[in-house]
């Protein structure tokens, strides 16, 4: 892995995030063009889906596609499952990596939502040493992270899934395989007389970058999630985010949207079967 690092002057050099975005930067010139790409594919240690009972670990090498077909991720963090379903097309999800895409921070991504919105970590190496990033500290901004130019990512951790958890996960864009014009994330545990705890909301496609929602899961902890919890819920979401209008949407548009995405994924955590 240090050879990978210990690369030219990172003013030259560019360990591209991941191949659809790096061709997609390349082509409109948006961000810096590099006269020589670092490929980390062989890097046998950045690979692999470890689970424990501290969580799950993911190397940044680990494809949508191993993702998808690693049938333990059904019960130790079915959330993270249910939302990379929905990750571009199926020839994106066999090249695609969980490094690349937190990596690349695009502010409509899937990962970096589950990441902030999961309270991971994400641990990264450099020239000067290794150091963990807490996921709401990471991004910065539309494509913008907190890595220093020689720091790649190893690897993204996730803290344990209990048994019992209620989740839900809904997205829309406007065809399948898009970025998310809008998408919201959920999950919470239950006390014994039924009431939400430990509750956890977070959006993307509304603001620079992944957002987790405070204001709406005060609404839902100590609450049974019922239909009057889940429209304030919805209401507290329209009122905690401030999208922009852009060629796709109007802001107005965007922020009833992520409401919507909101209530639908409380909806499908409330009727959700226990595990």
């Amino acid at each position: 892995m240090m050879s990978g690092i210990a690369r030219p002057d990172p003013n030259d050099a560019e360990i591209p995030p991941m191949v659809p975005s790096l061709l997609h930067s390349l082509r409109f010139a948006y961000e810096a063009q590099p006269t020589l790409l670092v490929v980390l594919r062989k890097l046998a240690d950045l690979r692999g889906i470890r689970i424990s009972e501290k969580g799950v670990t993911l190397g940044a090498m680990v494809r949508w596609r191993d993702i998808e077909d690693d049938d333990r991720l059904d019960t130790a963090h079915p959330l993270l499952k249910a939302a990379i379903a929905h990750v571009a097309h199926y020839q994106v999800r066999n090249r695609g990596t969980v490094g690349g895409s937190l990596a690349h921070a695009d502010p409509a991504a899937e990962m970096p939502g589950i990441a902030v919105t999961c309270d991971a970590e994400i641990a990264v190496v450099g020239k000067s040493g290794a150091r963990v990033i807490q996921a709401a500290d990471f991004f910065q901004g539309a494509l913008t992270t907190a890595l220093t130019p020689d720091e790649i990512i190893v690897e993204v951790r996730l803290p344990a899934w209990p048994k019992g958890r209620r989740w839900g996960f809904e997205e829309f864009a406007r065809r399948r395989g898009d970025f998310a014009m809008a998408a919201a994330a959920v999950f919470y545990d239950q006390s014994e007389d039924g009431s939400a705890r430990n509750a956890h909301v977070g959006v993307i496609g509304v603001a620079d970058r992944p957002l987790r929602l405070p204001s709406v899961e005060d609404v839902l902890n100590g609450r049974v999630i019922d239909q009057a919890a889940i429209a304030e819920a919805e209401a507290a979401t329209c009122a905690a985010v401030d999208p922009q209008d852009d060629i796709h949407a109007s802001a107005a548009y965007r922020r009833a949207l992520v409401g919507t995405m909101v209530e639908r994924a409380l909806k499908r955590a409330a009727a959700r079967p226990q595990q």
